[in-house]
């Protein structure tokens, strides 16, 4: 199902006339009102007019989080504070949050971008959508919402958390769509399991899965155990919220909107732009935000992009699932290492739960990787033996995909904390020894 078949499907030379004319226009808007681009600007001894086609895009400086915390609270805003009629943060985990402000347009450009993203897990004016992302100053229960109200849907906006009532409202209200992070669509299909509950009875069909990284196996996990299709929606507060991309039903790679957003790849290193199918960070610009454009913002993701018509019949570029960011990468023993490729490691050996937590530690000089990975309940009554054999597959395994040793822990079932937000995978804890 494609929302605006227009924008989604158009010819590469339309596309791109669209993508320069939007950039010139931003970078204008950015340059004369927001006096941080003014002063970067300056300092290169560059003008808006210098953009006189899509590969200058290269010569505009990038813009970094930590730019955005220096501007808080309202430093990046291109209008008047009477023109902004929302305003959303990042979680602000590690300083101050980053500020976005949306003005009425931006409200309507995200409900756009959102309405194309639950299009392609189907959603039509018939579905109900259960919306169990967090709302308030977090974007992805308000996105959700505007995006479920453009379509037509119904949208059930139940938040984050109380899971039973969740279970009791997919049940009653026989709801079709689901959204909220993969890690809890899992615990969610644990408690249904528990619960005895025949998912076949149910009227889910999808489910768009986002906030936080997660693999190919855990989607075929989430798949088998809730019987629906599981789809990869993509966004950054900084940007919009989610909406920057979405996966349809042909689950190879995710669609980004961009006319609204152009995306790059940068080497994170060296900041050279990549080519096409090599991955590294990506890098986005809004084209079309009113109330706050951002140049060249570095995301931070690891990623790749491919332009190849997609079998759905979208002329959008397609990104790479995220396997990774610049700043969760582990170097373990001067091995690079990312918690996608521990999920990936345990979600192949059959059988195994795919709730666990990563361990960093530094006892004398070495760093040591410590994998706690839940054990199942047969699994944790059963002989000690076959335990001990478990527990060296999984540490075979893991070796195998990130080429180090590790210790594995078998813990107790349901032992590991749930997370109704994003998953914590990794505790580092070498900063405090």
């Amino acid at each position: 199902m494609i929302w605006n078949k227009e924008a989604e499907c158009m010819s590469s030379e339309e596309k791109k006339e669209i993508q320069l004319n939007r950039l010139k226009e931003i970078v204008k808007r950015a340059y004369e009102n927001v006096p941080y681009y003014k002063k970067r600007f300056d300092e290169m001894n560059l003008k808006p007019e210098d953009i006189q086609k899509l590969e200058d895009i290269e010569k505009l400086p990038f813009t970094t989080k930590t730019d955005l915390r220096e501007a808080y609270p309202f430093g990046m805003f291109a209008v008047a504070d009477e023109e902004i009629i929302e305003v959303h943060t990042s979680s602000g985990t590690t300083g101050k949050p980053t500020v976005s402000g949306y003005t009425q347009k931006d409200i309507d450009i995200w409900s756009e971008v959102m309405a194309r993203a639950l299009s392609m897990a189907g959603a039509g004016k018939k579905d109900k959508i259960q919306n169990c992302y967090g709302y308030g100053l977090f974007t992805g229960g308000l996105g959700v919402h505007y995006g479920t109200q453009k379509v037509g849907a119904t949208v059930i906006p139940i938040s984050a958390g109380n899971t039973n009532r969740q279970i009791e409202i997919i049940q009653d209200f026989n709801t079709n769509i689901i959204t909220c992070t993969p890690s809890y669509a899992l615990y969610l299909a644990e408690v249904l399991e528990k619960q005895g509950v025949d998912i076949d009875k149910l009227g889910l069909k999808a489910g768009v899965f986002g906030a936080e990284m997660w693999t190919e196996e855990m989607r075929n996990e989430i798949e088998k155990r809730l019987g629906i299709d599981a789809l990869n929606i993509y966004g950054l507060t900084e940007i919009i919220g989610p909406g920057v991309a979405q996966e349809c039903m042909q689950k190879n790679g995710l669609h980004i909107f961009e006319d609204h957003f152009y995306p790059e790849i940068i080497d994170p290193k060296t900041q050279e732009t990549l080519g096409e199918g090599e991955k590294g960070e990506l890098v986005l610009t809004t084209l079309t935000r009113e109330g706050m454009p951002i140049i060249r913002f570095r995301t931070k993701d690891i990623t790749a992009l491919r332009r190849e018509v997609c079998d759905c019949g979208r002329t959008l570029v397609r990104m790479d699932r995220i396997t990774g960011r610049t700043d969760d990468m582990m170097k373990i023993r001067g091995v690079i290492v990312f918690p996608s490729q521990i999920e990936r490691a345990l979600l192949k050996i059959e059988g195994m739960e795919p709730q666990y937590q990563i361990i960093v530690t530094r006892p004398e000089y070495l760093d040591e990787l410590e994998v706690q990975v839940e054990a199942s309940p047969a699994l944790f009554s059963d002989e000690v033996k076959h335990v001990e054999e478990v527990k060296r597959m999984i540490e075979k395994q893991i070796h195998s995909e990130i080429g180090l040793r590790v210790n594995v822990t078998l813990v107790e079932p349901e032992s590991l904390p749930r997370s109704e937000g994003k998953a914590i995978r990794v505790i580092d804890k070498r900063n405090f020894e």
